[in-house]
């Protein structure tokens, strides 16, 4: 039973706090994880006008997302242009890093992605991959192995832009299996290993779940035969569930299972099919994500 840990790293707070609690955590346990750091502005409180969205206000309130995520989440970026995180935190980064963790690409502005994906073009794709590109590879010495878009939201440019820059594999969308995206009739060489298991804030408070079952209902879901990816965010589990995860963590072990890199599938000559991907919405979650089609055929 192996599971892919993937750990997004959206703020300036959850790299300050979360990426090195996580650090210390996932080192007492021999554990290596892949991490997508946002590097440019902090501006994760802009998310705020969608308030004014049912859905969202909802998943807030169900997340009881002030204490979840602190106020100064929240706020970041409201009154003025927040902190650059590459810039600010490097040395967090940096530590990540030189303790064998896969270091990979978020964003550049998780606002900004988030917000504007439906209208931005190529060269606003390629130039904002590209600066956050430039400053990871400066703070760690080599060019992340991969990324990873922000809110699962990604498109056909999106993957066309990516297959420029030097990215063993990216991890943009939910699905099964690991696959070869084909766009526009071509398939692309950057293989997509997708996120097979919900997060915290999609389950908590929907369906029953609770602090008290979410460890047990996310590992009834894991499967000895099929891919199993794991997205946790620094910001949650590295902050105020920390010892919810902790203890996911023994319980994987006591049941025999192991946290492995991302990578750690394709070094194993894992097949690739090849694949599509749309735009669905699924449950939890404000708004579409990205989600892998039907396959094709095998690489």
């Amino acid at each position: 039973m192996r599971v892919g840990l993937r750990i997004d790293v959206d703020t300036f707070r959850g790299t300050r706090l979360g990426v090195p609690n996580l650090c210390k955590l996932l080192a007492s346990h021999s554990i290596l994880a892949t991490f997508y750091f946002c590097v440019g502005p902090d501006n994760m409180g802009r998310h705020l006008w969608r308030l004014f969205k049912p859905s969202f206000l909802v998943k807030m309130l169900r997340s009881k997302a002030p204490g979840l995520y602190g106020w100064d989440i929240l706020l970041r970026g409201t009154f003025g242009p927040g902190p650059v995180i590459g810039e600010r935190m490097s040395n967090v980064i940096t530590e990540a890093s030189k303790a064998g963790h896969e270091i990979g690409f978020h964003a550049w502005d998780h606002h900004a992605w988030q917000t504007h994906i439906d209208t931005m073009d190529s060269d606003s794709i390629y130039r904002s991959t590209e600066q956050g590109v430039a400053m990871l590879t400066k703070i760690t010495g080599k060019p992340p192995v991969s990324s990873a878009v922000p809110g699962w939201k990604c498109n056909n440019l999106v993957l066309e832009e990516k297959s420029k820059f030097p990215f063993i594999y990216n991890s943009d969308c939910r699905g099964r299996d690991i696959f070869l995206p084909i766009v526009k009739g071509k398939t692309l060489n950057q293989p997509q290993i997708p996120v097979t298991l919900p997060t915290y804030d999609e389950v908590i408070g929907r369906n029953g779940i609770s602090d008290d079952n979410y460890n047990e209902y996310i590992f009834s879901l894991i499967k000895s035969d099929v891919l199993n990816v794991l997205t946790i965010h620094a910001e949650v589990e590295g902050i105020a569930k920390l010892q919810l995860f902790s203890d996911f963590i023994r319980r994987l072990d006591k049941k025999g299972g192991k946290f492995i890199t991302l990578g750690t599938f394709l070094s194993e000559g894992k097949i690739a099919k090849h694949a599509e991907i749309l735009n669905e919405r699924i449950e939890g979650r404000e708004g579409w994500v990205t989600v892998q089609g039907k396959e094709t055929g095998y690489r």
